[in-house]
């Protein structure tokens, strides 16, 4: 990927890790400003090319986004140019911490924060060079991170025969998200790792963690058996009333009445059953008391 400026001057390293700052950690050799343009020029540019290799209706890298985000970027160029000693991009490689709810091998739902692939492209004419192990690696060590204990979005089919050739990374452990997660994930592992109790309600957990294609789409449903869970929920929420404790709801008026009788003392009891009886009786007797006698003449 070539472009009308000079790589060389934004990019000092063969491969360059980029944060939410898009300042590397060697400044440019140009401006503070030209470089965030064109720092931004070329994560967009790339980002667009990996989606249409993916095919997906718009990007998911790109400068807003990993503003937006605490993700790493490492960006590998060219170290020798074949265009007028501009220099050109060859590939990127995106990745980030997220918060995934993941199965084991007995089907349990394990809590996790893993490193995730995120996003990853060389491009079409420099595939097969060996760009892409060298990319990878590099950030395998940046980040010290076993390759089994990544979750990883989506893979491509391309992606995973990657996987297998370099990392022996063969087997995967079946989940209902949109992470791959591969044989050796939940052993020795140093992120964060908890298992959750087995009896919990659908409302509590949350199996299809998000993916980094997820926001393209408006509206995307739970695969199934979840998105029954999910529409009975609805359908109570829609009623104003809990899905498993609306026949429980006390009556209005209910709980008051209850804290009367714990501070009543027990005649007060009695009069306040006989209240209405008591009541008629005293009203007649006050009224007997006070009608004007008849005067006759």
């Amino acid at each position: 990927m070539e472009f009308d400026f000079d790589v060389h001057k934004i990019f000092l390293e063969p491969i360059t890790k980029l944060d939410s700052s898009l300042i590397p950690q060697r400044r440019p050799l140009v401006s503070s400003s030209e470089a965030q343009k064109q720092i931004t020029a070329v994560i967009d540019e790339i980002g667009k090319l990996s989606a249409k290799a993916q095919r997906l209706p718009a990007p998911i890298t790109s400068a807003s986004r990993m503003q937006s985000n605490k993700h790493h970027l490492y960006i590998l160029k060219d170290c020798t140019p074949k265009t007028a000693g501009r220099g050109a991009v060859i590939g990127f490689l995106k990745v980030g911490y997220k918060k995934l709810f993941v199965l084991d091998h007995s089907g349990s739902h394990i809590e996790a924060e893993p490193l995730c692939i995120l996003d990853f492209y060389i491009h079409e004419s420099l595939q097969r060079h060996g760009f892409g192990k060298e990319l990878f690696g590099h950030m395998l060590r940046v980040e010290q991170v076993e390759p089994q204990h990544l979750a990883i979005d989506r893979p491509s089919e391309k992606f995973l025969s990657f996987l297998r050739k370099h990392y022996n990374l063969r087997s995967t452990i079946p989940q209902v998200n949109n992470f791959v997660v591969f044989e050796g994930f939940f052993r020795d592992h140093r992120a964060p790792v908890r298992k959750l109790p087995s009896k919990r309600t659908e409302g509590d957990i949350k199996p299809y963690s998000l993916s980094e294609r997820d926001f393209l789409k408006q509206e995307e449903g739970l695969p199934w058996p979840f998105s029954q869970a999910q529409s009975t929920l609805n359908r109570a929420s829609s009623l104003g009333s809990s899905p498993t404790r609306a026949s429980s709801r006390p009556l209005p008026g209910e709980g008051d009445f209850v804290k009367s009788l714990r501070v009543c003392r027990p005649h007060s009891l009695h009069r306040a059953a006989n209240g209405d009886h008591e009541d008629a009786s005293r009203r007649r007797r006050t009224s007997s008391l006070t009608r004007p006698q008849s005067i006759h003449h």
